[in-house]
């Protein structure tokens, strides 16, 4: 079946984009990178969708995250949409935005990669894109996707808190827990022996009692 899972590496295509013809590997480099599909330009909801992703983007940026959105329509059209989506914003109605959209006239790479919903058709009766959310790492590996439906708009903050989230456990042994914003306490990875975690978090480990005796929750401060 068409898709990614996680861990798979994405696929090096090529594509017409509102900023030029990519290679996807070459654009990502050694960047974190974020592949969002929409089901349609000039539609209510997506223009919410990429205005908002718009302003978040230089917190992205500062990340070291691209981002590059996709639908089926054509480069024109996005290029002309980019205007209502910068008014929306409360900015001059530009033809540009802080990232690329891939345009996918012919639905290959929506097929691919599993992007595709079919209870969403257009006029003519063929599956629009749906609200997918492909992050990779830098590796140029799957490390996260979200899917939603059309009719469900997303929640970038929550994308952004995600990234967060991604690179903090990327690079140390720790899980982020329910509802988890960066500053807060994290998880030590259960993995880890105690004497390990003492001397790799030097900030302290509280362990929870409970009521099975097993000294699964345990919790340090965020390391830098």
């Amino acid at each position: 079946m068409p898709g990614l899972l996680l861990g798979d590496e994405a696929p090096n295509f090529e594509a017409e984009t509102t900023q030029g013809r990519i290679r996807f590997h070459d654009f990502l480099g050694d960047s974190w990178g974020i592949l969002f599909s929409h089901p349609r330009d000039f539609t209510p909801v997506c223009t919410t969708e990429l205005g908002r992703a718009a302003k978040l983007a230089p917190e992205f940026s500062k990340r070291n995250v691209k981002m590059i959105a996709l639908s089926i329509d054509s480069v024109q059209d996005h290029l002309s949409w980019c205007k209502d989506i910068n008014a929306y914003n409360g900015e001059q109605p530009t033809e540009k935005l802080p990232f690329p959209i891939i345009a996918d006239k012919n639905r290959e790479l929506a097929v691919k990669l599993g992007m595709l919903d079919p209870d969403e058709l257009d006029k003519d009766g063929m599956p629009l894109t749906a609200r997918v959310v492909f992050i990779f790492g830098p590796d140029k590996k799957l490390k996260l996707s979200i899917l939603y439906p059309a009719t469900t708009g997303r929640n970038f903050d929550e994308i952004l808190r995600v990234v967060d989230s991604l690179q903090l456990t990327a690079y140390k042994k720790v899980a982020t827990p329910v509802d988890w914003k960066p500053g807060d306490s994290v998880m030590v990875v259960p993995t880890l022996p105690d004497e390990e975690a003492k001397q790799l978090f030097p900030k302290g480990v509280f362990t929870k009692e409970l009521p099975s005796g097993k000294k699964y929750l345990r919790y340090t401060p965020q390391p830098e």
